[in-house]
């Protein structure tokens, strides 16, 4: 990629994958740091000129209507699971926000990124869960006596959750859990076949998600013992184009996997410049919060952000700053909403009333490019100057359907990350999807 950013991840061995791949961590000169001054001098006026073509971009596009591709999974039966659960409530729950993918001085190759101002950072920033996701290699599989036994390790306005990078040949993956585990037993069937694997994670009682499936050190792993993928990586949303593809595969082939962020941020410009390393302007770019993960949670509880994790009632957005997505569905027509983003139902052959929230965030110029993907296919892109969108299809009775959203507009300012509103591109959010007829034990 030769676009002046590094190339996203951490290899296996943990060194850092970058456009400048064989640097040694050095201590940052005074040359340098004029240097990331004057990048930012520079950012400031081409972020003006980037709000300004998306704004005529928008313009020229025309507003309200859209395109309808009408194609649908035509061949693909519906699985008879013998009937699906009660949706939840869609009300009473509370939003939750955090970040799913981030790495300590505990990773080796995070040393700018100490843990007391990473979790600073968060609170500042206003994020309601943290987890640490340090490289369980670099330290046998222990993360249990470094990171988690850390006294840093806690916070008196976030919910703690536990988990580690688990960084094997084959690939990376997240281990989310709303307590302590014995993350030790997993990591040593890290080169077991995938039915063992799957075994242990049922053990250990975690949740498992795939990190940068399209990426370097991709997950090479069966998705069946996964409950989450990774479909934004990073503040650089055109790196996760391949990432889309997979969920959408995924989907398409009956497996319901919650699609969620990470920022897989490294490095901590805030720190202490005795600690900063050759990658750290990587942090003026891709942070906490690059992007953040949303749960529609039943409580204010680690367990619920789990649990909503679990369920997909889940929408990611850019930053902290940026807008919120929301997805839900009227299955009879009555005006009320039945359903959101995350839940199954029986498809009954009558039309579906679909509606797009778009919450929060700065709201200076409310207009949106809304792109709803319909099994894998564009189902229809929209133009809106408002903050809502409702659009009618009819599912098949017969066979299995999806719909997600994809929103596109000006990014929110995010001071904190001061050039992540360049490398988003002008995407905002994106929901997971509403399922008809899906079985929900696959």
């Amino acid at each position: 990629m030769d676009s002046g950013f590094p190339l996203r991840g951490p290899r296996n061995d943990g060194t850092e994958q970058t456009a400048e791949a064989e640097c040694h961590h050095v201590t940052i000169s005074t040359q340098r740091f004029s240097r990331l001054r004057d990048l930012l001098n520079v950012a400031r006026h081409t972020v003006r000129a980037s709000l300004l073509t998306f704004i005529l971009l928008l313009a020229a596009c025309g507003s309200g209507g859209g395109t309808s591709s009408g194609s649908g999974m035509t061949g693909d039966q519906a699985d008879d699971g013998g009937g699906l659960p009660p949706i939840a409530s869609l009300d009473g729950g509370v939003w939750m926000k955090g970040d799913l993918h981030l790495h300590s001085h505990h990773s080796d190759d995070a040393a700018d990124n100490p843990l007391p101002e990473l979790i600073a950072f968060a609170e500042n920033v206003g994020m309601d869960y943290f987890i640490a996701t340090d490289h369980d290699n670099h330290v046998d599989g222990d993360v249990a006596k470094h990171t988690w036994a850390d006294p840093a390790y806690r916070s008196d306005s976030m919910l703690m959750l536990y988990g580690a990078e688990w960084t094997t040949h084959r690939g990376h993956g997240n281990t989310f859990s709303a307590t302590p585990y014995d993350h030790q037993r997993f990591y040593e069937v890290r080169d077991e076949r995938d039915s063992l694997i799957a075994e242990r994670a049922h053990e250990v009682g975690i949740h498992v998600s795939a990190n940068h499936p399209s990426g370097a050190d991709s997950f090479s792993f069966s998705y069946d013992f996964v409950k989450s993928i990774e479909v934004w990586n990073s503040s650089i949303w055109s790196t996760n184009s391949g990432a889309m593809l997979i969920w959408d595969d995924l989907l398409k082939s009956g497996r319901k996997l919650t699609g969620r962020g990470g920022s897989d941020a490294h490095h901590n410009v805030g720190a202490d410049p005795s600690l900063w390393t050759s990658n750290v302007w990587q942090g003026l770019f891709n942070f906490v919060g690059t992007p953040t993960t949303w749960v529609y949670a039943t409580q204010r509880s680690a367990e619920a952000v789990l649990a909503a994790l679990d369920n997909g009632r889940v929408s990611v957005s850019a930053t902290p700053a940026a807008e919120r997505i929301e997805f839900y569905a009227d299955l009879d027509a009555d005006g009320s909403m039945d359903m959101m983003m995350g839940d199954i139902a029986e498809a009954s052959g009558e039309p579906v009333n679909f509606q797009v929230n778009i919450v929060g965030g700065p709201g200076l110029v409310p207009l949106y490019r809304i792109t709803v993907t319909k099994d894998g296919a564009e189902f229809g892109v929209f133009n809106t100057a408002g903050r809502s969108l409702e659009f009618t299809d009819t599912p098949a009775p017969d066979v299995r359907s999806y719909y997600r959203v994809e929103v596109h507009g000006l990014p929110a300012p995010y001071p904190e990350v001061p050039l992540s509103s360049l490398t988003s591109t002008g995407m905002i959010g994106l929901s997971n999807p509403i399922y008809f007829n899906f079985d929900p034990a696959f």
